[in-house]
This record gives structure tokens, C-alpha cells and sequence, in this order.
């Protein structure tokens, strides 16, 4: 069974961090004005916004996109100084039009209210295709310090949408006329989604059970915040640090790269192991350490588990009893019941028994797999149990022992500008 813990160990962890992603703000793929999730009371909404107009009018973040593909952003003109001021601005912009949809005095139809909301908040959207990239890509203490300022308002703006009453019955109305009867597949499902994630959030609650959920969900914001960038802290403040004599077996490319890092680090003449993926990855592959490998993996995996100040487990406590606090206002027994209510499992019974089907499967193949890395270890003599840090190294000597594969020949076909000219080609055909 010492096997499997790192498997279920594994497993809870992504659970953890989907979950909380699934209630963060706003990524590059995800347009707030689409998807709505109210995240404070209406009086806590954004106020008048801090900068006037014509201090937006050249905000880069803000600007319609120009050239081939319809427009392509300005990535070139990005920088941080602009985002708040353009998330700000973006979402006084939203806030207009959609004041304008739930004030129309027309009677309701799809097209002056569901695809009118449709086509708003573009400016908004434009700002957080930049976001994403931060957030994914380029996070720094800097971006993490807006985004920490930022994150309340964008909870008291998504509510401010979403608890926006008449712009609620225009969208039941709807949702609710034979008109809809007639419509095309595609359009009853987009109206279908719009209602159900507004009433699904919290919109058609009444009195304190209604501001009450627009509290949690500004308290979860900031807890998933804060969870994240605790995440991010451990990622950049565990870097493991290697001489010449622990690089045995990690491939030149890579030895270059952590050379640079450490230089980077002001550590020159050594390699630098940082606590990302992409460096943990490989080393942990290729390295001949053992006990630095057990070290690595360790920093990985244990990023928001330390106990220090950037320890996640409080923060995911309070998570878990806001979740199901929340959910229980609109009537769920609990968050998974919620969560996949909309979802192909549509209940956590379902979703128990899919994975209960598949467990002893993936089980017997974990075991066949382990089996296989242990007699290669054995074969080289080298008098281990395997255990989760050696999965990788010793699963790509059996690969190159059974397949004559090593990844690391693949990698010279996959130069960043080859990869480019593949993805127009096939974007192309």
C-alpha cells in the first residue's frame, strides 16, 4: 500500500487546487461577463471609477486589437503599470452596458438582452487575456501585489452583475417565452446556461440569505488568492542548488539552463534546481542522486505545506466550510452535489462510482508499472525500494530498454520556431 499513498496524495492534491481554481477570478479563457459568480453584496460594488476616461484612452491593455487573425494583442507593449488601471476602467465599462440591457424599456428577447450581454465586457476580456499571462506565465511579487488589490473588486463587480434584478427578470423572461420553443439548438442552450448561472450563483436568493452569499463568495476570493500566491512563494522560495560533481546523468541542455538560473540567483559556478515543473520535471528524469532527488520532489510537492507563512492548510479549511456554507443556502447538501450538478457526472454518487470502476484497474497497472522500474533497479544492482522519486528516472530506463526510446533524441526536433510554423500549418489546413 505505500505504493499507492503518493497516487491518493496525488489525486487529493489536484482535487484541491482544481477546486479552488474553479471559483478564482478570471483567466485569459475565462470571460467574467459570461460567467457570472457573485462574489459581493451590491453595496460593496466597484465605485466610480478612480481614473477618468481620458487617462485610459491610451491604456495598451485596453486597446482594440489591430493586424492579421482579426486583431492580435500588443504584446509588446504590455507592462504591470498598466493592469490595474485598465481593470478598473474595463469594468466600469461592462458595468454600463450592461445597466443599459437591464434598463431597456423593450420587452425582453434574445437578441436585446442574452446576445446584448453576450457582446459585453470585450474591453474587459481584452485585459484579461494579458492577466492570464501573468498569472500563468510571468508572476511576480509586483503582479501578485495587484492582483491582491485587485481581486475584492473583481468579486463586488461579478456581484454587482449578478444581483442586478432587473437585468435577472429580463433574462428569466426569456429563458421562460415560447419564443425560445422555436429557436435553434445552440440558442436554447446559451439562455439555458445564462439563467442557470445566475440562479445557480446565488441571484434568485431574497434578503440575508442573498447578501450573505455574496459575503462568502467576496471572503473566498481573497482566500483563493492568497492560496495561489502561497502556492507561487514556495514555488520561487525552495530552489535546490547543485555542484558540478550532482549533475551526473542530466542532459547538457539542461545542465546550461541551471547554470544560468543559478547565475541569475547570484550563485555562479553552480545549478540551480528550482521548485517549478519545468525544472523538476527533467532533473528528477535524468539525475543519478538519489537523495537529491528525494529533495526535489519533496519541495514540489510539499509547495503550500510547510508550516510557514505560506502554509495553505488553515486557508483550506476555511475554504471548504465557506463552500458549504454557501452551497447550503441554495438548497445542496453539499459542494460536490453543487459543483457537478451541471457536469457530465451530475452527482458525487455518480462520479464515486466511475472512479471506484477504474481504481482497480489503474491500481493493477501502477503495480505492473513499479514492478517493472524495481527489477531494472535490481538488474543494476542498486539495492532500493522504489519509491515517488524514482518513478521517473527509473521509468525512462525502462523505456529505453524496452522501446531503444530516449526522449531526449525527440528534443531536437521540437526547436520553439518548428513547433510555431506546425501549429500555423495545421491551423492552416
Amino acid at each position: 500500500m505505500k505504493m499507492i499513498r503518493p497516487i491518493v496524495a496525488g489525486l487529493l492534491a489536484l482535487a484541491i487546487m482544481t477546486a479552488c481554481s474553479n471559483d478564482a477570478e478570471p483567466t485569459a479563457q475565462t470571460d467574467p461577463a459570461m460567467t457570472p459568480a457573485p462574489e459581493a453584496t451590491a453595496s460593496e460594488a466597484p465605485k466610480e471609477m478612480a481614473v477618468k476616461p481620458e487617462q485610459t484612452a491610451d491604456n495598451p491593455l485596453l486597446a482594440k486589437w489591430t493586424g492579421p487573425y482579426q486583431g492580435v494583442p500588443a504584446f509588446d507593449t504590455m507592462s504591470l503599470e498598466h493592469l490595474a488601471e485598465a481593470i478598473e476602467a474595463g469594468m466600469a465599462i461592462q458595468l454600463e452596458e450592461i445597466e443599459a440591457i437591464s434598463s431597456n424599456e423593450a420587452a425582453p428577447t434574445f437578441e436585446n438582452t442574452i446576445l446584448a450581454m453576450e457582446k459585453a465586457g470585450d474591453d474587459l476580456s481584452r485585459v484579461f487575456t494579458f492577466w492570464g499571462i501573468w498569472s500563468a506565465n510571468l508572476s511576480s511579487q509586483e503582479f501578485r501585489d495587484i492582483q491582491r488589490e485587485v481581486s475584492p473588486k473583481l468579486s463586488a463587480f461579478r456581484s454587482k452583475i449578478t444581483q442586478n434584478d432587473a437585468l435577472l427578470q429580463r433574462i428569466k423572461t426569456v429563458y421562460e417565452s415560447d419564443d425560445m420553443k422555436q429557436r435553434g439548438a445552440a440558442e436554447q442552450r446559451l439562455v439555458k446556461l445564462t439563467y442557470e448561472g445566475f440562479a445557480r450563483n446565488g441571484a434568485t436568493l431574497m434578503g440575508d440569505a442573498k447578501d450573505r452569499y455574496a459575503e462568502i463568495n467576496l471572503e473566498l476570493s481573497k482566500l483563493h488568492t492568497e492560496f495561489g500566491n502561497n502556492v507561487l512563494a514556495d514555488e520561487e522560495g525552495y530552489v535546490t542548488y547543485l555542484t558540478e560533481a550532482q549533475t551526473a546523468g542530466l542532459p547538457g541542455a539542461f545542465k546550461k539552463a541551471a547554470a544560468a538560473m543559478a547565475e541569475d540567483r547570484e550563485k555562479p559556478g553552480m545549478y540551480a534546481i528550482t521548485n517549478t515543473r519545468s525544472s523538476m520535471d527533467p532533473f528528477l528524469t535524468n539525475s543519478t542522486e538519489r537523495d537529491l532527488r528525494e529533495t526535489v520532489w519533496r519541495n514540489y510537492y510539499s509547495r503550500g505545506d510547510n508550516g510557514g507563512e505560506h502554509d495553505n492548510n488553515e486557508l483550506i479549511a476555511q475554504i471548504l466550510q465557506l463552500r458549504d456554507e454557501r452551497v447550503a443556502l441554495l438548497g445542496f447538501d453539499n459542494y460536490a452535489s453543487w459543483r457537478l450538478e451541471d457536469r457530465m457526472a451530475q452527482n458525487p454518487q455518480r462520479a464515486i462510482d466511475l472512479m471506484e470502476a477504474v481504481w482497480p484497474a489503474a491500481i493493477a497497472r501502477v503495480g505492473e508499472e513499479v514492478a517493472d522500474m524495481q527489477s531494472v533497479a535490481d538488474a543494476n544492482g542498486d539495492e532500493i525500494t522504489i519509491a515517488p522519486w524514482d518513478y521517473r528516472y527509473y521509468a525512462e530506463k525502462v523505456r529505453q530498454q524496452r522501446y531503444d526510446l530516449n526522449s531526449d533524441e525527440v528534443k531536437q526536433y521540437l526547436q520553439l520556431d518548428r513547433l510555431r510554423e506546425a501549429m500555423f500549418y495545421v491551423a492552416g489546413r
